[in-house]
């Protein structure tokens, strides 16, 4: 299997002298292109420090990773180029749905393409499909306020998806929602995994959202468990 995000030797620590937190230790990890990685550990072992790390979003740490070969390691690549992967490989899902209150379902969807210069007109047949695999056409002109907390995940999810990203990470995506919700969107995640082809990657303590996983990689005290 081809491989689109490899993590070697990579260390990260907080903090200085006397007060330092080594939160990943010497941490290698591999995922193949199309898979549904799990990611689990207890509270403070690392998962979403490393889940960040390749994502780019925190640049400082000892080793390298590769995604889709590229090495986007500081010493490596610039910030121009690493931004561009951001917004062309990667669709980013949080615990917090991070939505705009005063946009609309549509315009929050819309908006990291239309940012980048795309007209609404030209998105409208991306925006058709997505709408429609997420389950937000009747709601596409709704406000956040309105929305119960898995629908507003699914904005930031149908948000992350209209990229047309090769790798989906998500940190603790159901970590707001009740068991019916978080059914629904792990469903959605196997669904896009497995029709789409997109590879996804996601932070969880949960073992039934793990199941829905095509692998689970376990962190412990900053450490891969083999």
């Amino acid at each position: 299997m081809e491989k689109i995000i490899e993590v070697n030797n990579v260390s990260k620590a907080f903090g200085k002298k006397d007060n330092i937190n080594q939160v990943l230790n010497n941490c290698s990890l591999t995922v193949g292109k199309g898979e549904f990685v799990s990611l689990m550990g207890a509270s403070g072992s690392g998962k979403s420090t490393l889940l960040y790390l390749i994502g780019g979003l925190d640049r400082e740490f000892e080793g390298s990773i590769l995604v889709d070969g590229e090495d986007i390691s500081k010493s490596k690549m610039k910030e121009k180029q690493l931004t561009n992967i951001r917004l062309n490989k990667m669709g980013f899902i949080f615990q917090f749905y991070n939505l705009v209150q005063n946009l609309s379902v549509e315009d929050n969807i819309l908006l990291p393409e239309t940012v980048k210069g795309k007209s609404k007109a030209s998105l409208k047949p991306a925006l058709k499909e997505i709408l429609e695999i997420t389950g937000l056409t009747e709601k596409r002109r709704a406000m956040p306020s309105t929305l119960s907390g898995g629908q507003q995940q699914r904005v930031a999810i149908a948000r992350a998806l209209i990229g047309n990203p090769d790798i989906i990470l998500a940190d603790e995506p159901t970590g707001n929602l009740d068991s019916k919700s978080t059914a629904e969107i792990m469903e959605l995640f196997q669904k896009l995994n497995k029709e789409k082809g997109i590879t996804i990657l996601q932070v969880t303590h949960a073992n039934d959202c793990a199941e829905y996983g095509t692998r689970t990689i376990r962190l412990n005290s900053g450490k891969i468990e083999d």
